[in-house]
């Protein structure tokens, strides 16, 4: 396999190992609302949650321009999918599919996307969005993901944004990948 981006593996994922078509569709017009959807993913959910995570978190410099611009578009996206979900329960048909689980790990990381306060749930304002989050994480496939990953996580010391526990910023971050560098270059 030689693909390398998140839509593409699970396209990949889905077409090569759901044969019984258990997160997907057969007819060409479910397919390509899948599609639809796996691309709004792709190129607004992925990338505005991880940009107003960069600059609300862990850029260096506090931008609050930056800050404005991406967390409205977190909004924006949300208030997307709160529409969308307003007379369903999933984006397409009448199932949990590969595409609604493409959304749910960005979701989960809404709290530190977002920077709410202890106990403000981020969802709150999207009221259909919090609905179909909390029915996917009730999937027992999704409980055992969370628990797995949650375990690995936590073997490695690594926390949600990908950084190991303890360190703020990316700047913290490099100078700890020099420091362990040079002392790698030392013994």
């Amino acid at each position: 396999m030689d693909e390398f981006r998140s839509g593409a593996i699970l396209q990949y994922l889905e077409e090569v190992y759901d044969t019984e078509k258990k997160l997907t569709y057969h007819t060409l017009h479910e397919r390509h609302l899948l599609n639809q959807w796996l691309h709004f993913q792709m190129s607004g959910q992925g990338p505005y949650y991880g940009q107003c995570g960069w600059f609300s978190v862990l850029h260096h410099e506090k931008l609050p321009s930056a800050i404005e611009r991406y967390k409205n578009e977190v909004h924006r996206i949300l208030g997307v999918l709160n529409t969308a979900l307003e007379s369903k329960e999933w984006l397409v048909g009448d199932k949990c599919t590969f595409v609604d689980l493409a959304f749910l790990p960005w979701n989960t990381q809404l709290h530190m996307v977002l920077m709410t306060a202890p106990g403000e749930d981020p969802l709150a304002a999207y009221p259909n969005v919090k609905a179909w989050h909390s029915r996917i994480e009730g999937r027992e496939s999704w409980k055992k993901a969370a628990e797995i990953r949650k375990k690995l996580m936590d073997e490695q010391q690594i926390m949600a944004n990908g950084m190991p526990k303890g360190v703020k910023n990316v700047k913290e971050y490099e100078e700890l990948i020099a420091k362990t560098a040079a002392e790698g270059k030392n013994n």
